[in-house]
């Protein structure tokens, strides 16, 4: 009996591999960068999407140790201590990522900027608290913020600021970094199918799930976040949302939500929220704070100029009158 006829009657009678409608999905979420953190894998075998979707949590718990500026022990903390006696050396990949946010700093003019921190803490958005800062404390906030405060050498990993009290916060491309990543993780894994969601502000949806063309995930309302505005669909492709509605307080009558001009020292009013479908989930947690900032008309001309390797579809919800809202879309495609 020829080898041939040996390796045909092997396959004959060995079973076949599941296919993608006969997957199974393992889910796993913990508690990470402030909100909830969701890892959905699918594929032919369970016990291997269960390792896959721990190995994805416990990135995004490694990238919560190494960029959160609540915890005290982050290397952004210490660098958000030391930084303006001189250069401080931080591990590369916080470097590259600090590259990343002034490239968008500048790309922007501003609307974007790492360093709204102190704007953050005069507004009591750093702990929650909620109030309006006085004029003289607002000027004393606005001094400290500016990207070109930072100097990054991404040759030798190190970061300097070039005054006191400069703060680094990463809260507007944190979770969409960490997407990316844990996607990343999943992929060197042999996990073609899965979602990734921190706390429904950054998605990424990788490869498609079993029987459907792509990951269905719903952007809210953002006068009633706990209904569905629309939905979009996610074939490696990421969503992310930047939303008035998810922290802000009232004051005499005004609602100050937590996104901020860095250039004017304000929360943005006239916007409800900005969702984002782009290629890169860091990418797309950038580019929502900014043309939120930017506003309607600049954000479409800003739009305009992406590469378009990003993909980028926008859905802009403004004010409308009474209760309701007027959705603008603009970008590559419309949603489902």
């Amino acid at each position: 009996m020829t080898t041939e006829l040996l390796l045909a009657l092997a396959a004959l009678g060995a079973p076949a591999a599941p296919s993608p409608s006969e997957w199974v999905c393992h889910e796993g979420t913990r508690v990470a960068m402030g909100s909830a953190a969701t890892v959905r894998a699918c594929g032919p075998e369970r016990t291997a999407l269960a390792s896959a979707v721990d190995a994805g949590l416990d990135e995004v718990d490694r990238l919560d140790a190494l960029l959160s500026h609540y915890r005290e022990d982050t290397p952004l903390s210490r660098l958000n201590r030391e930084a303006a006696r001189g250069a401080v050396a931080v591990p590369p990949e916080l470097a590259e990522l600090l590259a990343v946010c002034l490239r968008w700093s500048r790309d922007s003019d501003g609307a974007f900027d790492v360093t709204v921190g102190p704007l953050m803490k005069a507004w009591g958005f750093f702990r929650d608290e909620g109030r309006r800062p006085d004029d003289a404390q607002l000027q004393a906030a606005l001094a400290l913020v500016g990207y070109r405060h930072v100097v990054v050498d991404r040759e030798r990993h190190t970061v300097r600021f070039d005054r006191p009290g400069v703060e680094l916060d990463l809260g507007g491309i944190g979770k969409g970094y960490a997407a990316d990543r844990v996607a990343a993780v999943l992929r060197r894994r042999g996990i073609a199918s899965a979602l990734v969601n921190l706390g429904g502000s950054s998605v990424y949806g990788l490869g498609t799930p079993p029987g459907a063309p792509g990951w269905e995930v719903e952007i809210a309302d953002p006068k009633a976040p706990d209904r569905k505005a629309l939905s979009v669909s996610l074939r490696d492709r990421a969503l992310s949302v930047s939303g008035g509605y998810a922290r802000f307080f009232v004051k005499d009558g005004v609602t100050y939500s937590h996104i901020m001009d860095p250039r004017t020292g304000y929360p943005v009013r006239g916007v409800l929220s900005v969702a984002v479908v782009s290629a890169s989930a860091t990418d797309g947690d950038a580019l929502d704070n900014v043309l939120f900032v930017q506003g309607l008309a600049r954000a479409r001309a800003f739009v305009g100029k992406l590469p378009p390797s990003l993909g980028t579809s926008v859905y802009f919800f403004l004010p409308a009158d009474g209760d309701g809202y007027r959705l603008e879309r603009f970008g590559v495609s419309e949603p489902r």
